[in-house]
């Protein structure tokens, strides 16, 4: 397309700080996107003199060998409103550059230009997904793009970035034309893109053809020898290399001074040497060609300051080379599939083969986990122990396990969550086909270790557990109790239902398992008492009775030999019935712990414990709280999500443009006004009651008079509402006389009456007082949360929370999970509120918070919910600007170094 055109350019304003980020390419392999610079002037003339004759011709639609003075003014030279351009680096060089120029208002031309030996790899897409984040930003709505027709990458290229693309041929020229507006269509294509990037850069170290040890040594104890030992010792099937300067063999293995040294192909780097000797390692990898590092070593984040800093030039320098980094401060990882055999780890136990995968982010926690999983006989398909983190998270973890066939359960150990919002999109995903349980550390102080550099999240912790539960999470709160659950969704087909048939030979043992039920919402439909001299035949009947019994979702299995007895007979007829069983099978099997050797059934995949094994718990409460976890997760599953709220009945533009107003007159935020409060909440379907503020005796006589009498009156401040024990409100008021006592008896009850922003409503109908709230965390990005209105919510924290986007499964869980829910259903004879407008006014709140991040809060703090409808007396909202967009809002960014992008 032409370039020469020459217009006077405007003075340049600043970009803001988020186009900058590193980013994942289609192979997995990192690189770094930022907006062109004047001083890259020489850069791009090196990247430009790099390209093929064809790729210019294709861009400019001319032989354009070289580069003018005039024509590198305007490359590098842009004022990031009207003229964008953004560059892909990788090394330091430029590969790749996007830009667009605004030729009218609301529509841009776009171009690209990518080096020869980087196209396939995505950066097409890549580079027009932050073109069109910024073009939004920047008011515009259309792109347009003329394209040779014999440039199909190109072309493809706008036609799998899934937005509306409308194309004319003129002069030999295709012209495409397309909304950069976020689709849903182009939403999930570029979700598409992130997972498959990032499950690939995971692939890469588990599926090595060759690993690496660098600071591999001769000396017994040391991280360097046992990495080695750890390597040989579980038979990898791939080239294992030692590099050691000083040594001439380690384990009977040839050293190398460098790694560049090594004479074949290296994926993997294992890296054990001092803090201060990485990022040399680093270049030397980079040289070599190293898809990823696990760094072993210490001294980083972990240790203070000076080691953040170490820590952040460690990720830095690895992302602009094109590597991902696990760790520092790591054990390792490990690949149990027979095919790979991998243990590039501190840990001498390799454990059996199993189907789920393990993500933990404490190294130290890393030994004692495997010992557990070794113990119970639960077996892995993959293990990762991520140590500070400060690259690889849980999130690409998840999005690997994901298409794993190998893996059937997630386990994840977290100690910290640096990008929940994306957690749990991704996780509600993963959710529909394998189940994942997580222990989270830091719940009630949400404090974040050292060495992992996120913030902490402004949110409450019950915000953060309705998150897990809202993405059909199994969270649980101790290891052990992990590894509970996980033995049974690992080896037992998931429940039906709540019904419970309990099995055993000891009464005492029954009636507990029959508490337990009870305490964790379980209800038990069948109790068969064999008694103590029960035989397998009584076990084998009554288990089969139980199984084949409609009424019974699953059974709990309880067992105490007499003395002198094995039980070798029972287990196996519990084996044999686990086998068959399309029910679950739980039990308390000798007082075992795991799936003992007696309960289990062969895996032809190799698997220590098959489908069908039963597991076993020490105690039957151990037991069923397992169950009930499961019996959760089982619900969610079965329970359809839902339709979001209809796009149709919001007027979305009309809320844009009046948030953007308010900001433009007040730059740092403000409060709304009452008369823009109902104007924008009314935008997304939400009717607010009439309210007239009024400062006098004579005001409130002319609003009563002017919204017909049957009003009330009442102080709206903040201070006077959050207290019970002040009158603040008097009702049917039907006269001006009337009106005037009722004045003259609040102003004297309220201290400082000036203050206490008297509103006059008209009447509303009888109903529950309850409260929807929403917030933009600077963490989670928007938060929805439900309550009954009043201190006694506040006080007992009586609140559900959820992350937008909702569909009508969140909604209607949020009204019927917090306490006082029963107060909304009937409660002593009450009228049952129309909970379907409730739901509805909080999937409206919800959609306007997601929509808005500007909006930095909503407040309905007073909607009356009665039987024919719900009433909003009392709403409050602020808008403020957006520094710090949502971290996965329409593109995909790693976390930067210095922390400033969240962590993926």
């Amino acid at each position: 397309m032409s370039e020469t055109e020459d217009t006077t350019a405007a003075p340049a304003q600043e970009p803001p700080r988020h186009w900058e980020a590193d980013v994942l390419l289609r192979d997995g392999r990192t690189a770094h996107i930022r907006p062109i610079r004047p001083e890259d002037r020489d850069v791009f003339v090196d990247f430009y003199s790099r390209v093929s004759d064809q790729s210019k011709y294709y861009r400019f639609f001319s032989p354009m060998p070289t580069l003018s003075d005039r024509d590198l003014d305007r490359f590098t030279h842009v004022d990031h409103v009207d003229r964008v351009a953004l560059v892909l680096t990788l090394q330091g060089e430029i590969i790749a550059v996007g830009r667009y120029d605004v030729i009218k208002p609301g529509d841009a031309e776009v171009a690209f230009l990518v080096e020869d030996q980087h196209q396939g790899r995505g950066i097409g897409q890549l580079l027009l997904e932050h073109l069109a984040q910024a073009g939004r930003e920047r008011g515009v709505d259309r792109f347009i793009a003329e394209v040779l027709p014999d440039n199909t990458r190109m072309i493809q290229t706008f036609r799998d970035a899934g937005y509306r693309v409308v194309s004319e041929y003129e002069e030999g020229v295709l012209q495409l034309e397309f909304p950069i507006d976020p689709t849903d269509t182009a939403i999930g294509v570029m979700m598409g893109r992130e997972h498959r990037a990032e499950a690939a850069s995971i692939e890469k170290f588990f599926k090595p053809r060759s690993v690496a040890v660098i600071g591999a040594s001769r000396r017994q104890e040391t991280i360097g020898q046992a990495l080695v030992r750890n390597l040989v010792t579980g038979d990898f099937t791939g080239r294992v290399y030692a590099v050691n300067p000083s040594a001439s063999a380690v384990s009977g293995l040839p050293t190398y001074s460098t790694v560049g040294d090594i004479p074949d192909d290296v994926d993997v780097a294992i890296v054990a040497v001092p803090a201060d000797a990485v990022q040399d390692v680093v270049l030397d990898c980079a040289a070599k060609g190293v898809h990823g590092l696990v760094v072993i070593s210490s001294g980083f984040a972990e240790t203070g300051e000076e080691g953040r800093g170490r820590q952040r030039r460690l990720v830095g320098l690895s992302r602009s080379y094109g590597l991902r980094l696990i760790g520092p401060n790591a054990l390792g990882i490990i690949n149990t599939d027979a095919d790979v055999s991998l243990n590039a780890s501190l840990s001498p136990l390799m454990p059996p083969r199993g189907r789920a995968g393990f993500f933990c982010q404490s190294g130290a926690l890393g030994t004692a986990i495997l010992e557990k999983v070794y113990n119970r006989g639960l077996g892995l398909s993959t293990f990762v122990s991520a140590g500070n983190r400060a690259d690889v998270s849980g999130n690409d973890l998840l999005q690997y396990w994901e298409e794993d066939d190998s893996t059937e359960v997630v386990l994840l150990y977290l100690e910290s969550i640096g990008n929940p919002r994306k957690f749990s999109r991704i996780a509600r995903r993963v959710s529909l086909r394998k189940p994942i349980i997580a222990v989270r550390s830091g719940r009630t102080t949400q404090g974040v270790p050292m060495g992992h550099a996120v913030r902490k999240i402004a949110a409450p912790p019950a915000a953060v557990d309705a998150m897990f539960r809202q993405a059909g999470v199994i969270q649980v709160d101790t290891l052990e109790e992990m590894f509970d659950v996980a033995q049974l969704v690992a080896h037992q087909p998931l429940p039906r239902g709540r019904r419970v048939a309990i099995v055993g030979n000891s009464d005492a043992l029954g009636l507990l398992a029959a508490d337990a039920a009870a305490a964790v919402g379980l209800v038990v439909n069948k109790s068969t008492a064999l008694g103590a001299e029960a035989s397998a035949e009584d076990f084998e009947d009554a288990l089969d009775a139980a199984i084949d019994d409609p009424e019974v979702d699953s059974v709990v299995a309880v067992y105490v030999p007499p003395i002198n007895v094995s039980g070798e007979d029972v287990a196996n007829v519990l084996a044999a019935v686990g086998e068959q069983s399309d029910k679950p099978l739980v039990s308390s099997f000798l007082g075992a712990e795991g799936v003992p050797e007696l309960l289990r059934v062969p895996d032809v995949a190799g698997s220590t414990a098959g489908r069908g094994s039963v597991p076993s718990y020490p105690g039957v409460e151990a037991a069923v709280r397992a169950l009930a976890r499961v019996v959760e997760y089982a619900v969610w599953l079965r329970t359809p999500d839902g339709d979001p709220a209809d796009p149709a009945e919001v007027d979305a533009l009309a809320a844009k443009r009046l948030v953007n107003q308010v900001l433009s007159e007040s730059p740092d935020g403000a409060e709304l006004d009452a008369d823009r409060v109902t104007e924008l909440l009314a935008a997304y379907g939400i009717e607010v009651w009439q309210t007239r503020p009024v400062a006098t005796r004579e005001e409130a006589c002319a609003a009563g008079e002017a919204l017909g009498w049957d009003v009330v009156l009442k102080a709206t401040a903040e201070h006077l509402r959050e207290r019970p024990d002040l009158a603040h409100v008097w009702r049917n008021i039907d006269t001006p006389d009337e009106m005037a006592g009722a004045w003259d008896t609040l102003t004297e009850l309220i201290s400082d009456a000036d203050r206490a922003g008297f509103v006059v409503q008209k009447n509303a109908r009888p109903g529950v007082p309850v409260a929807i709230r929403s917030i933009e965390d600077p963490l989670f990005g928007p938060v929805v949360s439900f309550g009954i209105a009043g201190p006694l919510t506040e006080l007992l924290a009586d609140k559900s929370y959820r992350i937008p986007p909702l569909g009508a499964r969140d909604a209607a869980s949020m009204v019927r999970e917090i306490k006082s829910a029963p107060m909304l259903f009937g409660y002593r004879g009450s009228e049952v509120v129309d909970v379907a407008e409730v739901e509805r006014l909080i999937q409206r709140v919800a959609q306007l918070q997601n929509d808005l991040p500007q909006v930095s809060s909503v407040d309905l703090s007073l909607v009356l919910a009665g039987a024919d409808g719900a009433t909003v007396l009392t709403a409050a909202a602020r808008v403020d600007p957006v520094t710090d967009p949502r971290s996965d809002w329409f593109v995909r960014r790693m976390p930067t170094p210095e922390g400033d992008t969240l962590p993926g």
